[in-house]
Protein backbone atom coordinates (compact mmCIF):
# COMPACT_ATOMS: atom_id res chain seq x y z
CA UNK A 1 0.00 0.00 0.00
CA UNK A 2 1.35 3.25 -0.96
CA UNK A 3 1.88 5.18 1.82
CA UNK A 4 1.03 9.34 2.23
CA UNK A 5 2.80 11.01 5.60
CA UNK A 6 5.92 9.82 5.79
CA UNK A 7 6.54 10.12 9.57
CA UNK A 8 10.37 10.31 9.25
CA UNK A 9 12.54 13.43 8.36
CA UNK A 10 15.06 11.24 5.95
CA UNK A 11 14.04 8.55 3.75
CA UNK A 12 15.67 6.40 0.65
CA UNK A 13 14.15 4.48 -2.66
CA UNK A 14 16.04 3.17 -5.69
CA UNK A 15 13.88 6.32 -7.94
CA UNK A 16 12.22 9.77 -7.72
CA UNK A 17 9.93 10.57 -9.96
CA UNK A 18 8.72 14.18 -10.13
CA UNK A 19 5.34 14.71 -11.43
CA UNK A 20 2.12 12.54 -10.91
CA UNK A 21 0.37 12.28 -14.66
CA UNK A 22 0.22 9.25 -16.36
CA UNK A 23 3.89 9.65 -17.30
CA UNK A 24 5.09 9.44 -13.52
CA UNK A 25 2.42 7.06 -12.69
CA UNK A 26 3.25 4.68 -15.16
CA UNK A 27 7.71 5.08 -14.38
CA UNK A 28 6.47 4.60 -11.23
CA UNK A 29 4.85 1.39 -11.22
CA UNK A 30 6.98 -0.21 -14.09
CA UNK A 31 9.68 0.29 -11.60
CA UNK A 32 7.65 -0.92 -8.50
CA UNK A 33 6.91 -4.03 -10.29
CA UNK A 34 10.40 -5.10 -10.91
CA UNK A 35 11.59 -4.44 -7.28
CA UNK A 36 12.36 -0.85 -7.24
CA UNK A 37 11.22 1.14 -4.23
CA UNK A 38 9.86 4.48 -5.52
CA UNK A 39 9.09 8.10 -4.46
CA UNK A 40 6.24 9.64 -6.32
CA UNK A 41 6.56 13.59 -5.79
CA UNK A 42 3.22 15.42 -7.15
CA UNK A 43 2.19 19.06 -6.33
CA UNK A 44 -1.32 18.98 -6.39
CA UNK A 45 -3.20 17.06 -3.73
CA UNK A 46 -4.08 14.10 -5.87
CA UNK A 47 -2.15 12.30 -8.75
CA UNK A 48 -3.38 11.83 -12.28
CA UNK A 49 -2.26 14.99 -13.88
CA UNK A 50 -3.95 16.27 -17.08
CA UNK A 51 -5.49 12.65 -18.26
CA UNK A 52 -7.98 13.41 -15.07
CA UNK A 53 -8.93 16.34 -16.91
CA UNK A 54 -10.37 15.34 -20.03
CA UNK A 55 -13.70 13.21 -21.28
CA UNK A 56 -11.76 11.07 -23.55
CA UNK A 57 -8.85 10.27 -25.07
CA UNK A 58 -6.60 8.40 -27.31
CA UNK A 59 -6.70 6.21 -28.72
CA UNK A 60 -9.86 3.84 -27.57
CA UNK A 61 -11.84 7.15 -27.04
CA UNK A 62 -12.65 6.14 -23.63
CA UNK A 63 -12.76 7.77 -20.18
CA UNK A 64 -9.58 8.37 -18.24
CA UNK A 65 -11.28 6.16 -15.27
CA UNK A 66 -10.36 3.91 -17.55
CA UNK A 67 -6.62 3.48 -17.63
CA UNK A 68 -6.34 5.31 -14.27
CA UNK A 69 -8.18 2.97 -12.29
CA UNK A 70 -5.89 0.23 -13.62
CA UNK A 71 -3.19 2.28 -12.62
CA UNK A 72 -4.13 2.97 -9.20
CA UNK A 73 -5.24 -0.71 -8.65
CA UNK A 74 -1.74 -1.23 -9.31
CA UNK A 75 -0.57 1.29 -7.03
CA UNK A 76 -2.75 0.16 -4.02
CA UNK A 77 -1.05 -3.30 -4.64
CA UNK A 78 3.05 -2.42 -4.12
CA UNK A 79 4.39 -1.35 -0.95
CA UNK A 80 6.54 -0.50 -3.58
CA UNK A 81 5.83 3.28 -4.35
CA UNK A 82 5.61 6.01 -1.60
CA UNK A 83 3.25 8.72 -2.84
CA UNK A 84 3.84 12.26 -2.08
CA UNK A 85 1.14 14.88 -2.95
CA UNK A 86 1.02 18.48 -2.26
CA UNK A 87 4.79 18.16 -2.46
CA UNK A 88 7.04 20.21 -4.19
CA UNK A 89 11.12 19.85 -4.90
CA UNK A 90 13.27 22.29 -3.17
CA UNK A 91 16.79 21.29 -4.12
CA UNK A 92 18.53 18.10 -6.05
CA UNK A 93 21.84 17.45 -5.55
CA UNK A 94 24.73 14.67 -6.29
CA UNK A 95 24.94 12.33 -9.20
CA UNK A 96 23.82 9.32 -10.87
CA UNK A 97 23.49 6.94 -8.64
CA UNK A 98 23.62 9.28 -5.41
CA UNK A 99 21.20 11.68 -5.03
CA UNK A 100 19.96 14.09 -2.20
CA UNK A 101 17.17 15.74 -2.50
CA UNK A 102 14.91 18.51 -0.58
CA UNK A 103 11.02 18.15 -0.74
CA UNK A 104 8.47 20.46 1.16
CA UNK A 105 5.57 18.69 2.41
CA UNK A 106 2.41 21.11 2.09
CA UNK A 107 -0.59 20.26 4.69
CA UNK A 108 -3.74 19.30 3.58
CA UNK A 109 -5.49 20.08 7.07
CA UNK A 110 -6.78 16.46 6.86
CA UNK A 111 -5.66 13.66 8.06
CA UNK A 112 -5.98 10.32 7.58
CA UNK A 113 -8.80 9.33 9.52
CA UNK A 114 -10.85 10.99 6.73
CA UNK A 115 -14.15 8.69 5.99
CA UNK A 116 -15.55 11.13 3.23
CA UNK A 117 -18.65 11.61 5.11
CA UNK A 118 -19.25 15.01 3.32
CA UNK A 119 -20.38 16.16 6.78
CA UNK A 120 -17.86 19.16 6.55
CA UNK A 121 -18.41 19.75 3.35
CA UNK A 122 -22.30 20.17 3.85
CA UNK A 123 -21.31 22.51 6.66
CA UNK A 124 -18.85 24.71 4.75
CA UNK A 125 -19.96 28.24 4.41
CA UNK A 126 -16.75 29.17 1.82
CA UNK A 127 -16.44 28.72 -2.13
CA UNK A 128 -14.23 28.75 -4.35
CA UNK A 129 -13.41 28.08 -7.67
CA UNK A 130 -12.65 24.50 -8.94
CA UNK A 131 -9.52 24.09 -10.66
CA UNK A 132 -10.54 20.93 -11.85
CA UNK A 133 -13.26 22.64 -14.14
CA UNK A 134 -10.77 25.93 -15.37
CA UNK A 135 -13.40 28.08 -12.73
CA UNK A 136 -16.47 27.31 -14.47
CA UNK A 137 -17.78 26.28 -11.43
CA UNK A 138 -17.56 26.20 -7.29
CA UNK A 139 -16.44 23.90 -4.85
CA UNK A 140 -16.14 24.22 -1.12
CA UNK A 141 -12.93 25.46 0.48
CA UNK A 142 -13.03 21.76 1.86
CA UNK A 143 -13.45 19.62 -1.03
CA UNK A 144 -12.96 16.34 -2.50
CA UNK A 145 -10.49 17.11 -6.22
CA UNK A 146 -12.72 14.46 -7.76
CA UNK A 147 -14.12 10.98 -7.41
CA UNK A 148 -11.25 9.38 -8.08
CA UNK A 149 -8.63 11.43 -6.20
CA UNK A 150 -5.87 9.57 -5.20
CA UNK A 151 -5.69 10.39 -2.59
CA UNK A 152 -9.15 9.52 -1.72
CA UNK A 153 -9.61 12.00 0.71
CA UNK A 154 -10.63 15.79 1.35
CA UNK A 155 -8.55 18.52 1.11
CA UNK A 156 -8.48 22.15 2.33
CA UNK A 157 -8.15 25.46 -0.15
CA UNK A 158 -4.56 26.67 1.95
CA UNK A 159 -5.79 30.18 1.44
CA UNK A 160 -8.85 29.39 3.69
CA UNK A 161 -7.73 27.24 6.06
CA UNK A 162 -7.00 30.25 8.69
CA UNK A 163 -10.29 31.21 8.10
CA UNK A 164 -12.83 31.67 11.42
CA UNK A 165 -15.87 30.09 9.07
CA UNK A 166 -13.85 26.98 8.97
CA UNK A 167 -13.84 25.87 12.47
CA UNK A 168 -17.55 24.88 11.32
CA UNK A 169 -16.13 22.34 9.25
CA UNK A 170 -14.03 20.97 12.28
CA UNK A 171 -16.70 20.84 14.63
CA UNK A 172 -18.88 18.98 11.67
CA UNK A 173 -16.57 15.91 11.64
CA UNK A 174 -17.04 13.33 14.11
CA UNK A 175 -13.98 12.06 13.09
CA UNK A 176 -11.11 14.26 14.27
CA UNK A 177 -10.05 14.41 10.32
CA UNK A 178 -9.85 18.10 9.94
CA UNK A 179 -6.13 19.53 11.53
CA UNK A 180 -6.43 23.90 10.35
CA UNK A 181 -3.19 24.17 12.40
CA UNK A 182 -0.98 21.78 10.18
CA UNK A 183 2.24 22.86 8.89
CA UNK A 184 4.62 23.01 6.07
CA UNK A 185 7.54 19.76 7.12
CA UNK A 186 10.68 19.55 4.84
CA UNK A 187 12.26 16.33 4.28
CA UNK A 188 14.71 14.38 2.76
CA UNK A 189 15.31 11.77 0.30
CA UNK A 190 18.66 9.86 -1.03
CA UNK A 191 17.72 8.14 -4.26
CA UNK A 192 19.85 6.64 -7.03
CA UNK A 193 17.70 7.80 -10.15
CA UNK A 194 15.70 10.67 -10.69
CA UNK A 195 12.80 10.94 -13.32
CA UNK A 196 11.16 14.10 -14.52
CA UNK A 197 7.90 14.05 -15.10
CA UNK A 198 6.26 17.74 -14.69
CA UNK A 199 4.27 17.38 -18.06
CA UNK A 200 2.75 20.66 -19.86
CA UNK A 201 0.25 23.13 -19.45
CA UNK A 202 -1.95 24.80 -22.19
CA UNK A 203 -0.46 27.79 -23.72
CA UNK A 204 -2.18 30.98 -22.55
CA UNK A 205 -4.87 32.29 -25.23
CA UNK A 206 -5.25 35.42 -23.75
CA UNK A 207 -2.16 36.64 -25.49
CA UNK A 208 -3.85 35.79 -28.61
CA UNK A 209 -5.52 38.86 -28.77
CA UNK A 210 -7.04 38.47 -32.05
CA UNK A 211 -8.88 35.20 -31.18
CA UNK A 212 -11.15 37.04 -28.08
CA UNK A 213 -10.37 34.64 -25.50
CA UNK A 214 -11.16 36.51 -21.89
CA UNK A 215 -13.06 39.21 -24.14
CA UNK A 216 -15.82 37.23 -25.75
CA UNK A 217 -18.07 34.70 -23.85
CA UNK A 218 -18.62 31.95 -26.05
CA UNK A 219 -14.60 31.43 -26.97
CA UNK A 220 -13.31 28.73 -25.07
CA UNK A 221 -10.27 26.74 -25.00
CA UNK A 222 -9.62 23.07 -25.97
CA UNK A 223 -8.79 21.89 -22.72
CA UNK A 224 -12.16 23.90 -21.15
CA UNK A 225 -13.94 21.62 -23.95
CA UNK A 226 -12.75 18.83 -22.17
CA UNK A 227 -14.32 19.93 -18.93
CA UNK A 228 -17.50 20.58 -20.79
CA UNK A 229 -17.93 17.42 -22.25
CA UNK A 230 -17.47 15.46 -19.36
CA UNK A 231 -19.59 14.21 -16.71
CA UNK A 232 -17.73 15.67 -13.83
CA UNK A 233 -17.86 18.54 -15.69
CA UNK A 234 -19.55 22.31 -14.49
CA UNK A 235 -22.65 20.93 -16.76
CA UNK A 236 -22.39 17.10 -16.37
CA UNK A 237 -21.59 16.60 -19.80
CA UNK A 238 -24.05 18.74 -21.69
CA UNK A 239 -22.22 20.82 -23.59
CA UNK A 240 -23.86 24.43 -23.36
CA UNK A 241 -22.82 27.84 -24.88
CA UNK A 242 -21.42 29.58 -21.49
CA UNK A 243 -22.64 32.88 -21.89
CA UNK A 244 -26.62 31.73 -21.82
CA UNK A 245 -26.56 27.92 -21.68
CA UNK A 246 -28.02 28.05 -25.42
CA UNK A 247 -27.80 24.18 -26.90
CA UNK A 248 -25.16 23.78 -29.72
CA UNK A 249 -26.35 24.46 -33.29
CA UNK A 250 -23.26 25.38 -35.36
CA UNK A 251 -19.53 24.97 -33.55
CA UNK A 252 -16.17 26.23 -35.24
CA UNK A 253 -12.93 24.92 -34.11
CA UNK A 254 -9.88 27.27 -34.25
CA UNK A 255 -6.41 24.95 -35.23
CA UNK A 256 -2.98 26.00 -33.93
CA UNK A 257 -4.36 29.16 -31.87
CA UNK A 258 -0.79 30.40 -31.00
CA UNK A 259 0.75 27.46 -32.49
CA UNK A 260 3.00 27.47 -34.93
CA UNK A 261 3.28 31.33 -35.10
CA UNK A 262 6.51 33.41 -33.86
CA UNK A 263 4.70 35.39 -31.90
CA UNK A 264 3.55 32.60 -29.96
CA UNK A 265 4.04 28.89 -30.26
CA UNK A 266 6.75 28.62 -33.11
CA UNK A 267 6.28 24.43 -32.79
CA UNK A 268 2.98 22.31 -33.82
CA UNK A 269 2.28 20.05 -30.58
CA UNK A 270 0.79 17.37 -32.65
CA UNK A 271 -2.24 16.28 -30.34
CA UNK A 272 -4.73 19.48 -31.77
CA UNK A 273 -6.17 18.24 -35.23
CA UNK A 274 -6.66 14.85 -33.90
CA UNK A 275 -8.27 16.43 -30.62
CA UNK A 276 -10.27 18.85 -32.39
CA UNK A 277 -12.00 16.18 -33.99
CA UNK A 278 -12.41 13.97 -31.28
CA UNK A 279 -14.53 17.13 -29.54
CA UNK A 280 -16.36 17.59 -32.76
CA UNK A 281 -17.90 13.98 -32.17
CA UNK A 282 -18.83 15.35 -28.60
CA UNK A 283 -21.41 17.90 -30.20
CA UNK A 284 -22.50 15.30 -32.85
CA UNK A 285 -23.38 13.19 -30.30
CA UNK A 286 -25.13 15.28 -28.13
CA UNK A 287 -26.45 17.28 -31.28
CA UNK A 288 -27.18 15.13 -34.69
CA UNK A 289 -28.11 18.59 -36.03
CA UNK A 290 -25.51 20.56 -35.08
CA UNK A 291 -22.66 21.65 -38.05
CA UNK A 292 -19.17 22.04 -37.46
CA UNK A 293 -16.37 23.91 -38.71
CA UNK A 294 -12.64 23.27 -38.50
CA UNK A 295 -10.09 25.82 -39.89
CA UNK A 296 -6.87 24.18 -40.19
CA UNK A 297 -3.89 25.05 -41.76
CA UNK A 298 -2.97 21.17 -42.55
CA UNK A 299 -4.58 18.48 -40.67
CA UNK A 300 -1.95 15.95 -38.75
CA UNK A 301 -3.24 12.96 -38.16
CA UNK A 302 -0.18 10.58 -38.08
CA UNK A 303 -0.02 6.57 -38.64
CA UNK A 304 -3.22 4.36 -37.34
CA UNK A 305 -5.05 8.02 -36.62
CA UNK A 306 -5.24 8.53 -40.12
CA UNK A 307 -8.91 5.95 -40.05
CA UNK A 308 -10.34 8.62 -37.73
CA UNK A 309 -9.68 11.49 -39.42
CA UNK A 310 -10.80 9.89 -43.15
CA UNK A 311 -13.94 8.70 -40.99
CA UNK A 312 -14.48 12.44 -39.56
CA UNK A 313 -14.50 13.46 -43.07
CA UNK A 314 -16.84 11.14 -43.89
CA UNK A 315 -19.88 13.57 -41.96
CA UNK A 316 -21.66 15.47 -44.03
CA UNK A 317 -21.99 17.88 -40.94
CA UNK A 318 -18.54 18.22 -40.63
CA UNK A 319 -17.28 21.17 -42.81
CA UNK A 320 -13.26 21.52 -43.33
CA UNK A 321 -11.89 25.11 -44.09
CA UNK A 322 -8.30 25.60 -44.92
CA UNK A 323 -7.18 28.77 -43.73
CA UNK A 324 -5.73 29.56 -40.34
CA UNK A 325 -8.41 32.19 -38.18
CA UNK A 326 -7.29 35.51 -38.04
CA UNK A 327 -10.20 37.59 -36.13
CA UNK A 328 -12.93 36.34 -33.88
CA UNK A 329 -15.76 38.96 -33.50
CA UNK A 330 -18.61 39.29 -31.19
CA UNK A 331 -22.28 39.82 -32.68
CA UNK A 332 -23.39 41.90 -29.46
CA UNK A 333 -27.35 41.08 -30.27
CA UNK A 334 -26.99 36.97 -30.18
CA UNK A 335 -23.88 36.50 -28.61
CA UNK A 336 -22.38 34.50 -31.64
CA UNK A 337 -19.07 34.73 -32.62
CA UNK A 338 -17.90 35.06 -35.90
CA UNK A 339 -14.46 33.42 -37.77
CA UNK A 340 -12.75 35.18 -40.11
CA UNK A 341 -10.05 33.14 -41.98
CA UNK A 342 -8.09 33.50 -45.55
CA UNK A 343 -8.78 30.46 -47.54
CA UNK A 344 -5.19 29.48 -48.74
CA UNK A 345 -6.58 27.44 -51.70
CA UNK A 346 -8.66 30.34 -52.92
CA UNK A 347 -7.73 33.63 -51.75
CA UNK A 348 -11.01 34.22 -50.50
CA UNK A 349 -12.07 35.57 -46.80
CA UNK A 350 -14.39 32.95 -44.85
CA UNK A 351 -16.62 34.13 -42.24
CA UNK A 352 -18.89 32.05 -40.52
CA UNK A 353 -21.00 33.01 -37.74
CA UNK A 354 -20.87 30.32 -34.67
CA UNK A 355 -22.82 30.04 -31.20
CA UNK A 356 -19.48 29.41 -29.71
CA UNK A 357 -15.52 28.86 -30.93
CA UNK A 358 -12.56 26.43 -29.73
CA UNK A 359 -9.38 27.60 -30.00
CA UNK A 360 -7.10 24.53 -30.17
CA UNK A 361 -4.16 25.82 -27.86
CA UNK A 362 -1.09 23.92 -27.89
CA UNK A 363 1.54 22.36 -25.16
CA UNK A 364 3.82 24.23 -23.39
CA UNK A 365 6.48 22.27 -21.00
CA UNK A 366 6.05 23.53 -17.39
CA UNK A 367 10.03 23.27 -17.32
CA UNK A 368 9.51 26.61 -18.95
CA UNK A 369 8.83 28.09 -15.44
CA UNK A 370 10.44 25.38 -13.64
CA UNK A 371 13.35 24.22 -14.91
CA UNK A 372 15.06 20.26 -14.19
CA UNK A 373 17.42 20.34 -11.49
CA UNK A 374 21.17 19.60 -12.55
CA UNK A 375 21.69 21.40 -15.69
CA UNK A 376 19.64 18.95 -17.18
CA UNK A 377 19.63 20.47 -21.04
CA UNK A 378 16.44 21.73 -22.19
CA UNK A 379 15.54 23.19 -26.10
CA UNK A 380 14.84 26.47 -27.10
CA UNK A 381 11.16 25.89 -26.02
CA UNK A 382 12.14 24.28 -22.58
CA UNK A 383 11.57 20.45 -23.07
CA UNK A 384 13.83 18.55 -22.19
CA UNK A 385 16.76 17.24 -24.38
CA UNK A 386 16.53 13.27 -24.38
CA UNK A 387 19.84 11.75 -23.66
CA UNK A 388 21.58 14.89 -22.70
CA UNK A 389 24.00 13.37 -21.57
CA UNK A 390 23.63 14.96 -18.15
CA UNK A 391 20.77 15.85 -15.86
CA UNK A 392 17.83 13.95 -14.64
CA UNK A 393 15.95 11.34 -17.27
CA UNK A 394 13.10 13.47 -18.92
CA UNK A 395 9.76 11.23 -19.77
CA UNK A 396 6.51 12.12 -21.25
CA UNK A 397 5.56 15.25 -22.78
CA UNK A 398 8.22 17.05 -20.74
CA UNK A 399 10.38 15.85 -23.39
CA UNK A 400 7.95 16.80 -26.70
CA UNK A 401 3.87 17.27 -27.18
CA UNK A 402 2.96 13.28 -26.97
CA UNK A 403 -0.84 12.29 -27.01
CA UNK A 404 -2.00 9.49 -23.80
CA UNK A 405 -0.14 6.19 -25.21
CA UNK A 406 2.91 7.85 -26.51
CA UNK A 407 3.55 9.39 -23.01
CA UNK A 408 3.24 5.64 -21.53
CA UNK A 409 5.60 4.19 -23.93
CA UNK A 410 8.00 6.64 -23.30
CA UNK A 411 7.07 6.30 -19.48
CA UNK A 412 7.80 2.49 -19.67
CA UNK A 413 11.28 3.23 -21.13
CA UNK A 414 11.85 5.98 -19.07
CA UNK A 415 11.47 3.34 -16.10
CA UNK A 416 14.19 1.05 -17.98
CA UNK A 417 16.76 4.26 -17.99
CA UNK A 418 16.22 4.66 -14.50
CA UNK A 419 17.38 1.07 -13.48
CA UNK A 420 20.35 0.85 -16.00
CA UNK A 421 21.35 3.63 -14.21
CA UNK A 422 20.63 2.18 -10.47
CA UNK A 423 22.30 -0.97 -11.62
CA UNK A 424 25.50 0.67 -12.66
CA UNK A 425 26.23 2.27 -9.27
Amino acid sequence: MAEFEPLQDEITAETLVVGGGISGITTAIESAEVGRNVILVERKPFIGGRVMSTNQYFPKLCPPSCGIEINLKRLRGTDKVRVLTLAEIESVTGEPGNYQVTIKLNPRFVNDKCTLCGECEKVCEIERDNELNYGLDKTKAIYLPHMMAYPHRYVVDPEYAGDERMKKCVEACAYDAIELDMQPRTITATVKAVVWATGWKPYDATKIDNLGYGRIPNVVTNVVMERMASESGPTQGKILRPSDQKEITKIGFVQCAGSRDENHLPYCSAVCCLASMKQATYIREQYPEADVHMFYIDVRSPGRFEDFYVRVQEDEKFHFHRGKVGKITEDPSTGNVILEAENTLTGEINKVECDMAVLATGMVPTAVDEPPPLETPVDEFGFIIADGGRGVIGTGSALRPMDVAASIQDATGAALKAITVEARR
